[in-house]
């Protein structure tokens, strides 16, 4: 089961394509929660937050426990502009250091790159955000 970090903004919608793939991010998660840490910026998980709906689709993609989902904590958001500068601290490092991750690096560039693209929308229009995660 291949796991995705993904971006949720907040709102019903928001006027704009949200899509990120975000399994090489997801597949690197320890290796760029060092890096971060490194570089002195936000680690991507502190910016995770489950809510009902991605709880519910975790369950219906048979992961998790019904009884401990009816009982999550509201979901917390996130300034787009924290995760920017989270985002581009590694897209900035990794692009100077293109075998830091190995053959991953370039795709995991790729992937900061979309994420870069839609928190700054999510900055333009001042919404927040967090990421959750899906299993495939």
């Amino acid at each position: 089961m291949a796991a995705s970090l993904y971006i949720v903004v907040e709102g019903e919608d928001p006027g704009y394509d949200i899509f990120v793939n975000g399994q090489a991010l997801a597949r690197n998660e320890d290796a760029l929660e060092q890096l971060a840490e490194r570089l002195k910026v936000s680690p991507l998980l502190e910016f995770f937050s489950a809510d009902e709906n991605s709880m519910a689709l975790l369950l219906e993609q048979g992961a998790g426990n019904p009884d401990w989902a009816r009982h999550l904590p509201e979901p917390q958001w996130f300034s787009a502009p924290d995760g920017l500068r989270t985002v581009r601290g590694l897209i900035d490092f990794l692009a100077g250091n293109p075998a830091a991750l190995g053959s991953d690096t370039q795709q995991v560039l790729f992937e900061l790159r979309e994420y870069e693209r839609v928190l700054q929308k999510t900055a333009e229009h001042e919404l927040h955000w967090h990421l959750a995660v899906s299993w495939r």
